[in-house]
């Protein structure tokens, strides 16, 4: 998470607040303002927004009650919010320049496309048998929640292969037994927690399963331990 524009200190919150203001009055000003697509009464109104705080943190900078404390941290409060939001509605966008933002320290739109790298974690899940010839993965997951970033693991392939002779239903079977996910013959991609499969015909035979991560671009990350089950 980014650094936040807003200064967290009372004394540079006023002159961050107070520059931001004189800096829109500037530009919504004169005869022929250069903005003027800013509605007047929120204009003051976020000059309303400062003098109210501005005179309460004032009157804290001398000897002071905690009424006046109070009042100050609720003023920050009100005034802050308001801040952001007249900048998330009116300054965010043209015909508001990244210099007129840099000008009042407020951050200008990130354009360079982050990368996502491939998943570094691994992923299990557990089996369930709802019906005959039926087997569902469940409880998609990750082995560990060590993954320097969570956007790769956008999805999980699901490789899976039956031990047997070829079939009509599937010519492409396991000729032994599998030992990792790259032997697996067949894959299945999904964004859930659970998938169900259909093995009809299949009652009786071994069926493998390998799970591994995938970003939104298709790069895999590690293999996850292989597991098999007995399809009812």
């Amino acid at each position: 998470m980014g650094k936040d524009y807003v200064p967290a200190a009372d004394a540079a919150f006023d002159v961050f607040f107070n520059n931001l203001n004189g800096y829109v009055d500037q530009k919504t000003g004169g005869n022929v303002p250069e903005w003027n697509f800013i509605p007047a009464d929120d204009r003051n109104g976020l000059n309303g927004q400062y003098e109210g705080w501005h005179n309460a943190y004032a009157a804290t900078l001398v000897p002071h009650t905690s009424q006046q404390t109070a009042e100050k941290n609720r003023l920050r409060k009100s005034a802050e919010k308001a801040l952001r939001n007249f900048v998330n509605h009116y300054l965010r966008y043209p015909p508001v320049t990244d210099e007129d933002r840099d000008n009042m320290s407020i951050p200008n739109p990130d354009t360079t496309p982050t990368p996502v790298p491939p998943p570094t974690m691994q992923a299990e899940a557990d089996i369930a048998f709802p019906g005959v010839h039926l087997v569902e993965l469940t409880r998609i997951r990750a082995i560990t929640t060590l993954d320097p970033d969570a956007r790769s693991a956008y999805g999980v392939r699901i490789d899976w292969g039956i031990l047997g002779g070829a079939a009509a239903q599937d010519k492409f079977r396991l000729a032994s037994p599998p030992v990792t996910g790259a032997d697996l013959p067949h894959s299945v991609f999904t964004r859930k927690k659970k998938h169900l499969f259909d093995f009809d015909g299949d009652s009786g035979k071994t069926v493998y399963f390998c799970l591994r991560y995938e970003n939104a671009k298709g790069a895999s990350g590690p293999f996850g331990p292989l597991f098999q089950a007995v399809i009812p």
